[in-house]
């Protein structure tokens, strides 16, 4: 039967707006791919040591865990292939002084110059456990007790070995961290176009990272705090799941804050996960902004499934215990908005401040669309950042 134009009409109608929707998204992800194409990415000998030093730059010496495939050629150490087994390093990175906060000054070739660049300082391969607890144990012994803490960063999707260190760099230096800071990095090809294997890699990478939360935990650290970015959210919460049913918790006590950024997991399997915690006495922080570009590709290509990270209902986490931080009004230096977890670091201090405080009505606040218990608006990075607490 020929429906005729107005059937026509009404069909081309009805796919009018997914047709758009779609090709949205696929305009997103070719901006995704070209930006990557185009930009300057440190793939090879971005990690020499450079033996120089700058007036006023600032080394941080950041311990290494990883899943990625050892990489011969020099200033490199590892690529974004598997590795059947776990590897250890330990990197001093100088940030130099002219270092804009929330940002990476990388060079435009290798290996940069320490007084405008992110450069290697000293470098070293690290031979297994043992060796990597010493180091560690030694890092914590530099520090007064009661200020004995660790700060573990696990990197997300479409990011180089060198990418993650010097962002784990970033984050310390811009937040004063005064932990030893510790980098998981799992095997992540560094490729916008690679989003099914860089997901495979961060689940096969579950045991591993499981296996260096437990070496820290039993190491001579006080606490551990835990930030995980986009894809980097799915095996840190998997690991942590995995520690929880093994019942095997030695030393869990010492976990402390878990920040989960731009959480590239399907909100479902999120809240599953969620369940297997039952009721914890600290709870996960979920970063997300609602106009997270990044996570709305995964979206699509996820076939339409909701991701943590930008999820607009977030009643139900809260009261499966987690607090959610929104971040949507926050301005994003990065196009997709996908990296504003980097600028928090400027104020980890006064976010500290207001998480310990707990989660409170703003004073003074009513009428419609004020907050509510367990709701509280401040102000950080110049902006109203809504914070919602189901405790």
């Amino acid at each position: 039967m020929n429906p005729g134009r107005k059937g026509w009409a009404a069909s081309a109608a009805i796919l009018a707006g997914p047709l758009r929707r779609r090709l949205a998204f696929l305009t997103l992800l070719v901006a995704a791919v070209a930006l990557t194409a185009c930009a300057t990415r440190p793939e090879s000998g971005f990690l020499l040591p450079v033996a120089a030093s700058a007036p006023g730059a600032t080394d941080h010496t950041i311990l290494v865990a990883t899943t990625r495939e050892r990489d011969d050629r020099p200033g490199t150490y590892f690529n974004g292939e598997r590795s059947p087994s776990l590897s250890f390093a330990e990197i001093t990175v100088s940030v130099p002084p002219n270092h804009v906060p929330s940002q990476v000054q990388l060079a435009s070739s290798p290996p940069g110059d320490p007084a405008t660049n992110f450069v290697v300082r000293d470098a070293e391969l690290l031979d297994g456990d043992r060796a990597f607890v010493a180091q560690l144990n030694a890092q914590l012994a530099l520090r007064p007790p009661g200020k004995r803490n660790v700060f573990l960063f696990i990197h997300g999707f479409n990011t180089m070995f060198a990418e993650g260190v010097y962002t784990a760099a970033q984050l310390v230096h811009d937040a004063r961290a005064p932990g030893v800071p510790v980098l998981f990095t799992w095997a992540s090809r560094g490729r916008a176009t690679q989003y099914i294997y860089d997901t495979n890699s961060a689940t096969s990478a579950r045991d591993s990272l499981e296996h260096t939360l437990r070496l820290i935990l039993a190491s001579n650290a006080e606490r551990v705090n835990i930030l995980a970015h986009s894809l980097g959210n799915w095996v840190t919460v998997e690991a942590l799941r995995q520690i929880k049913l093994s019942r095997d918790l030695d030393h869990a006590n010492k976990i402390g804050l878990i920040l989960l950024a731009s959480p590239d997991i399907d909100i479902d399997v999120f809240k599953s996960q969620l369940r297997t915690f039952g009721t914890i006495h600290r709870p996960f922080y979920i970063i997300l902004s609602r106009n997270d570009r990044a996570l709305a590709i995964s979206n699509f290509i996820a076939g339409g499934q909701t991701r943590v990270g930008n999820a607009r209902d977030t009643e139900e986490l809260t009261e499966l215990g987690a607090t959610v931080i929104d971040l949507s009004d926050v301005k994003s230096n990065d196009s997709f908005n996908h990296d504003k977890f980097t600028e928090l670091a400027t104020v980890a201090p006064e976010l500290r401040d207001v998480l310990a405080s707990g989660i409170q009505v703003n004073p003074g606040s009513g009428g419609p669309g004020a907050a509510t218990p367990g709701d509280a608006i401040v102000t950080l990075l110049g902006a109203p950042v809504r914070i919602v607490s189901g405790q």
